[in-house]
């Protein structure tokens, strides 16, 4: 096996963020269930955006984010994600290459729009997502390239994109390729709804594809069918190498057979927004293997790095991020 050219390369939507703080009335104004992500059409996301005031806009998207985190903090990584030739494609692209991630990906010249994703913030810091896939949802097996994907140590998957058959061949194909070159395979099952929809195909995936597995607390209850978090505990054990389960303000445990490790959370000095928590934690916990750390390390670095974010605006912070790490003496 040759040495890994690339430390992750994450195949994901590219998305672009469009986020704005918000009061409940409009969640209920425009049938949004608060805290989740909803997929809508064009129509829905120009309508939606038409109800919101100041709007900040930024490169997004779930394992963008990650990917950007962990360019910030020195990693070498790519980012495979299919957008158009149009204004919100041109800001992706800038915004993912200057974080210092690869991205090659060409810029489609018919389909949909480029995707966006209206991030809706709340007073209680809590996030709602309304989120339109456009063009990243077509992203298909011929945009998965061989070179890249072999040439990562850690490939690095979205759940989000799962919803279209083209995505889940892509997917496939990008595992396939990855352990074809003796590569771990990393997923992120994003939201509860996401599971729900996808249960079986997950469950599948899981036990037969996935070696590292993020997920919180409700997605890995969803995923199992319990409310008993030992129970789903013992049975992701079983199915993965490694899961990483976020608890919210409980922190995390880090899985790996008969081993539990218990992560804490740090305390919040001002939470602003939790956009971008689950990712930034992927990213400090690939971080951590990406660089030989034990796996609470690992864990630490992931909790460490969601603290970052969520007392920041959006889902990027690569200043106050890479800070973070250099006082922690990780840097």
């Amino acid at each position: 096996m040759s040495a890994p050219t690339h430390d992750v390369i994450g195949v994901g939507a590219a998305i672009v963020d469009i986020i704005a703080r918000i009061d409940d009335g409009i969640l209920v104004d425009q049938d949004l269930s608060k805290g989740a992500m909803t997929l809508v059409d064009e129509a829905g996301s120009d309508a939606i955006y038409g109800a919101l005031g100041e709007t900040t806009e930024r490169s997004g998207g779930s394992g963008a984010n990650t990917l950007a985190a962990l360019g910030a903090l020195g990693r070498k990584v790519a980012f495979i994600g299919k957008r158009r030739d149009d204004k919100f494609g041109e800001i992706f692209a800038h915004d993912i290459r200057a974080t210092g991630a690869a991205f090659d990906s060409p810029a489609a010249t018919t389909g949909e729009a480029t995707a966006r994703c209206l991030v809706m913030v709340t007073p209680d810091a809590e996030r709602t997502m309304a989120t339109y896939l456009g063009v990243s949802g077509d992203l298909g097996p011929d945009d998965i390239d061989a070179g890249t994907v072999s040439g990562g140590g850690i490939l690095y998957l979205e759940g989000y994109l799962w919803d279209k058959p083209a995505a889940k061949d892509a997917f496939h194909r990008a595992m396939d390729i990855a352990h074809e070159a003796g590569r771990k395979v990393a997923l992120s099952l994003s939201d509860p709804f996401c599971v729900d929809r996808h249960r079986d195909s997950f469950r599948d995936i899981v036990a037969n594809k996935i070696d590292v597995l993020f997920a919180n607390e409700a997605e890995l209850l969803s995923l199992y069918e319990t409310d008993d978090l030992q129970q789903a505990l013992d049975a992701v054990a079983k199915d993965v190498e490694i899961a990483a389960v976020t608890r919210g303000a409980d922190g995390a445990v880090v899985v790996s057979g008969a081993e539990r490790i218990e992560v804490p959370a740090e305390a919040v000095a001002a939470l602003v927004d939790t956009t971008g928590a689950g990712d930034l934690f992927a990213a400090g916990f690939l971080n951590g293997m990406a660089t030989g750390q034990p796996l609470a390390t690992c864990g630490a670095m992931g909790c460490a790095a969601a603290n970052v974010v969520i007392q920041v605006l959006g889902a990027r912070c690569s200043d106050a991020l890479k800070a973070k790490f250099a006082i922690e003496g990780w840097a």
